[in-house]
């Protein structure tokens, strides 16, 4: 239940008539209700405001009295999935005793007055927000404060605003393209605004809109430029995000089984079915910012789907290249999936290295500039040329989605498996190493920790022996993660050498084993370094090659090596999921044992000469509970919580936010 508010105080244009003969303060509840809210209050003053945000238990959405916009500007703000707590951001100019804003990637770093801000002003509040649970206490206070100020000109809402980015609270900036949002002080701005308006198609831009802004190459140009019209047909047949997601991940499945099959006419078909998959892939989220219809389960969802998809291609790939013949083939398809998970590990890490250090501008450049500084600059000059060749190149090289979707079909097609996961690994271990380069050089210079304020015990998938473990502080936790990881390499690399068979390198796997657990030194340490956001890509390039070199070492068929890698992909990708949403660990997370333990498993399984059938079993076993920890997190602990809340509610208690 949504509660809004329509604050009034110090808002002449609250009782400007609008076209339609009613006051435009009351056009905007009118529009409020439109856009999902449950109730609609006007709130005199911010005294008002603050007793009425004290009795809410769900998000506030607040709005001054001056704002004319599309009622789809007040709908996008009511449900915006990027953040609890949203602020409309206009590109106006800032009027008398309106509040500047400075963002940077989409965070509020600062409101106030523009000369407060230096000229780092990047546009002007628009009049509205919306305010998360967590946030309304701030929220509350910030109303009462402004009010006991002295009184300063301009409306009300601004102060509100300003007192409320001041406090601290963690506010995204929802921008307004495509349609119409403007704050009005008299009839002649109020009759333009209107103008402006009417003069717009909302729901053909909302369906524009539905298309991200800022895409890769591939799919900017071939994708997005006739998937709208499938989004439309997709919302008028009543099929909504998850059932775009599945029929998505249908799709390639369809295709990996093809890409299996082998033959010319089986190849291209799959590379079409791929093709129309990666389609499907951007129509779901198409669907969803057009219909509105967001939710955590959904995000997690085509998070999950994204990965699963382009594995499942790879073992298609891995499968065709070796029944044409080609020894290596899956070995190919396990490089593949290695690579592509560590590289997206690095991925979400620099991005929260990104969003912290925007969240603490000043702590960016402490280094003195030199080479960060000036990589930092030029990546934001390529960034602003939308279009151009450079920002296409740097868009492109980095190899995204839709690129390696793009080479997968085309190189299969025409050339077959084999090809397909060569391209596919040449072209990301480039990608790799030129933005490993770059993030590197830049991480050192914006010297922002980042592990350091979530669960690193978390994220780092520490089990109960690392937790026990002493901490080695001196050498510092990317350091040992980065040695722990030599120690597999090292072992794996000898087993794929020994021409007689890796059987008698068991000897070695204790050994491995041991320089790995060395990286659990470094979990009890702080992890505050200017390159610590790297330390859970290093653990699970450690993780992964051991469990790749005891399975050569064991002789295990080269499928379930994938398989077992790919469930732990899965646990891996869960835990980035629910970073990116801010979501809590999963609820069997305890039961994963950890990478140190699960590590510990399978080295005695291969020590006592089982290591296919240990193998085998700890990835039935990590299935299983993250099959169980999905359906308690979606289902089972949601339900219970809904049951729970209608009883309070009936027994004519409060239901909780």
């Amino acid at each position: 239940m949504t509660l809004a508010i329509v604050l009034a105080a110090d808002a002449p244009a609250a009782s400007l008539p609008t076209r339609s003969g009613e006051r435009l303060a009351d056009r905007l509840a009118d529009q409020l209700r439109r856009a999902g809210a449950d109730e609609v209050r006007h709130a005199a003053g911010l005294d008002e405001l603050a007793a009425l945000v004290d009795a809410a238990t769900h998000p506030v959405l607040v709005t001054g009295a001056d704002l004319v916009a599309h009622t789809a500007v007040l709908r996008h703000l009511a449900t915006s999935p990027v953040g609890p707590t949203v602020a409309l951001v206009l590109t106006d100019p800032p009027g008398d005793g309106h509040t500047a804003v400075r963002e940077e990637r989409g965070q509020v770093v600062g409101a106030g007055p523009p000369e407060a801000l230096d000229g780092g002003a990047t546009g002007v509040f628009g009049g509205a927000l919306r305010v998360g649970v967590d946030d309304l206490p701030s929220l509350a206070a910030a109303a009462r404060a402004a009010a006991a100020a002295p009184p300063v000109t301009g409306p009300a809402v601004d102060r509100l605003f300003a007192g409320l980015a001041g406090r601290g609270v963690l506010t995204f900036a929802q921008r307004v393209r495509l349609l119409v949002a403007h704050r009005v002080g008299d009839p002649a701005g109020l009759a333009a605004a209107e103008a402006a308006v009417a003069a717009v198609d909302e729901d053909r831009a909302e369906l524009k809109l539905s298309v991200k802004e800022r895409d890769d190459f591939f799919t900017t140009f071939f994708v997005s430029t006739w998937s709208p019209y499938v989004t439309k047909a997709s919302a008028k047949l009543g099929l909504g995000p998850t059932a775009v997601t599945m029929i998505s991940v249908a799709f390639a499945v369809a295709a990996a089984v093809l890409f299996g099959t082998g033959g010319r006419l089986a190849l291209v078909a799959g590379a079409v079915l791929l093709y129309l998959g990666f389609v499907l892939d951007c129509v779901d989220g198409q669907v969803a910012r057009y219909t509105r219809h967001f939710s955590a389960w959904g995000g997690w969802l085509d998070t999950m789907a994204d990965r699963a998809k382009e594995y499942v291609v790879y073992a298609g790939l891995g499968y065709g290249a070796t029944q044409a013949g080609f020894r290596y083939g899956w070995a190919l398809a396990i490089a593949a999936i290695t690579l592509q998970t560590v590289r997206h590990m690095t991925d979400t890490w620099y991005g929260v290295l990104h969003d912290e250090a925007a969240r603490r501008p000043k702590a960016v450049g402490t280094a003195g500039g030199g080479i960060g500084d000036k990589l930092n600059a030029a990546s934001n000059r390529v960034q602003a040329d939308t279009g151009s060749v450079s920002y296409w190149l740097k868009r492109t090289v980095v190899f995204p989605i839709g690129e390696r979707w793009a080479l997968i079909a085309i190189t299969v097609a025409l050339f077959g498996p084999l090809v397909s996961l060569y391209a596919v690994l040449a072209w990301g271990v480039l990608a790799f190493a030129y933005t490993g380069a770059l993030r590197t050089l830049r991480a050192r210079w914006m010297r922002v920790p980042v592990l350091d304020t979530v669960d690193a015990t978390l994220h780092r998938d520490d089990g109960p022996l690392a937790r026990l473990l002493p901490a080695l502080r001196p050498v510092g936790p990317l350091t040992l993660a980065v040695v722990a990881a030599l120690g597999p390499a090292a072992l794996l690399v000898a087993a794929l050498l020994t021409r007689d068979g890796a059987e008698g390198l068991r000897w070695a796997v204790p050994v491995a084993l041991l320089v790995l657990l060395a990286a659990g030194l470094g979990a009890g340490a702080a992890h505050a370094g200017p390159l610590d956001w790297l330390v859970p890509a290093a653990l699970r390039a450690g993780e992964y090659l051991f469990a790749i070199a005891v399975g050569v070492v064991g002789d295990v068929p080269p499928w379930l090596i994938f398989g077992y890698v790919f469930v732990l992909t899965l646990h891996h990708y869960d835990l980035t999921a629910r970073l990116e949403k801010r979501q809590s660990a999963p609820p069997l997370h305890g039961g994963t044992l950890g990478w140190e333990g699960r590590s510990v498993l399978l080295a005695l399984a291969a020590i006592v000469g089982f290591a296919g059938i240990g193998m085998a079993t700890l990835g039935t076993y990590l299935l299983v509970v993250f099959v169980g920890s999905v359906a308690l997190a979606w289902v089972v602990l949601p339900a219970r919580a809904a049951r729970a809340s209608v009883g309070l509610v009936g027994a004519g208690g409060r239901s909780p936010g």
